[in-house]
């Protein structure tokens, strides 16, 4: 997704997948805009027939139906803009207390852009956000620890049912919305049950901000404005999914995603510099008494769900603690794998599979039966999450820009990793707002699930996949 919405009706969008996509090329060369792959990945995808194209429907909005068009068209600067203005006038009832998140991935780009290290830099993006009328400002590490510790626990109850269960592995991850939108509309039954239904770190951070937190603020759900800094634009159309829906409240998890970029052209839009900015920590989602210090987890740039399962699994099934994890480069960069051995013998065997293109080999082994991996970490942005288009992408052409890629990369990998088993905050939450970590409010809350073509009420009727 970009965030130019595409202009073409539904009543063009009747072809099949390879003349929507020629369409999708002819409207990139048209406008200069680069629709979520790189150019010549398109390019190159248009040459090799039309197995490869499926990958590309992905990029365009070809696929979303008029009601998905116009509410990701709302999450928007000037919605945001317009909460904040009726916030400074008189009419309480139309207060909200206005809440963001930001995510780990798109703290290393304004580190880069003020040329702080990164720790200050997100005390002046706290500082900016707050200027604007932001009341609260969190980081979402701690519902991406939420979401890792129940990616390990299904993944353990899945192995063991393997004998029995023809769809318990591979399991896939499940936090890169460009991937699961892919699966659900384009792949259904062959890889939906075996997705984990762990919710993302980005909906988990909905489901704290909009019930336990706002609980003890003593305010109804509808009166949060909560709104989400992410690196990538597909995290948009995830906070719109119906299951992230309260119609009863009638409140999302997630009211807005803005970008990185998006904040960042805001703030040159005002003319604000970092320097002109103070210092202020972010908030903590328990008060006062939280922990200040900023932390990540275990990967290459993402969440780390990969490296985290491996440890996990390779202590808790086979009693072996792992403490560095060596990648096999496959096919590319994007392509990796991980085996734990012992005596010969081949215990476990994980893969990262980054970008369409691998993702469409992926697809195809799994067409055959010849994965062979018990899970693998997928996400749709090659070079994974900090290579998001929301802020990794060049000022002119629509790539990416790699030398700002590893200068995050090198931010990124400064800060200290700690194991989310080891979070205090994660305990105490596991406790005081879901009743305990098997808990049905756990499962509720912190789990979804995923579906195939056929179960997607959404989906426009002339879709020919």
């Amino acid at each position: 997704m970009t965030g130019k919405m595409s202009e073409v009706k539904m009543s063009q969008r009747k072809e099949k997948c390879e003349n929507c996509t020629k369409q999708c090329n002819k409207k990139q060369g048209e406008d200069g805009v680069n629709w979520g792959l790189e150019n010549q990945e398109v390019h190159e995808q248009l040459n090799e027939g039309p197995q490869l194209l499926l990958s590309a429907c992905l990029s365009c909005d070809g696929c979303l139906s008029e009601e998905e068009t116009l509410k990701i068209s709302q999450q928007n600067l000037e919605k945001v803009e317009r909460v904040l203005a009726l916030n400074k006038k008189c009419d309480t009832s139309k207060h909200k207390v206005v809440v963001a998140s930001v995510c780990p991935q798109s703290l290393p780009f304004f580190a880069v852009q003020f040329g702080l290290e990164i720790t200050e830099a997100t005390h002046k993006l706290c500082s900016f956000l707050k200027s604007l009328g932001v009341k609260f400002v969190f980081d979402t590490t701690v519902a991406a620890g939420f979401s890792i510790l129940e990616t390990q626990k299904e993944f353990i109850q899945r192995y063991r049912r393997r004998h029995h269960d023809s769809h318990a592995l591979p399991m896939f991850t499940s936090s890169c919305p460009g991937w699961i939108r892919y699966a659900e509309r384009v792949l259904g039954s062959l890889v939906t049950p075996h997705i984990c239904t762990a919710r993302s770190p980005q909906q988990i951070m909905g489901c704290l901000v909009k019930d336990y937190f706002s609980k003890q603020q003593k305010l109804s759900p509808e009166k949060v404005y909560h709104m989400v800094v992410a690196p990538c634009f597909d995290k948009k159309l995830e906070a719109v999914r119906e299951e992230f829906y309260n119609s009863l409240m009638e409140t999302r998890d997630v009211d807005c995603v803005l970008t990185s970029k998006e904040i960042y052209h805001l703030m040159e839009r005002r003319k604000i510099s970092w320097e002109d900015l103070d210092s202020v920590p972010l908030d903590q989602v328990l008060g006062e008494g939280g922990d200040e210090v900023l932390m990540r987890h275990d990967g290459r740039g993402s969440e780390g769900f990969l490296e985290h399962v491996f440890k996990h699994t390779a202590k808790e099934l086979f009693g072996l603690d792992v403490q560095e994890i060596t990648y096999k480069t496959l096919r590319n960069r994007d392509f990796q794998e991980v085996t734990l051995e012992r005596d010969g013998e081949t215990l476990l065997q994980f893969a990262a599979i980054y970008g369409f293109r691998n993702i469409q080999t992926l697809v195809h082994r799994m067409r055959k039966g010849r994965v062979p991996y018990q899970l693998v970490e997928v996400l749709s942005c090659p070079g994974g999450c900090l290579s998001g288009r929301g802020q990794a992408e060049s000022e002119t052409g629509g790539r990416v820009d790699k030398a700002l890629v590893q200068q995050m990369e090198e931010v990124y990998s400064s800060l200290p990793v700690r194991l989310p088993e080891l979070n205090p905050i994660l305990n105490t939450l596991y406790q005081d707002w879901l009743q305990g970590q098997e808990s049905p409010q756990a499962s509720k809350l912190l789990h979804t699930e995923f579906r195939g073509q056929s179960q997607i009420h959404t989906q426009p009727p002339h879709m020919e996949w």
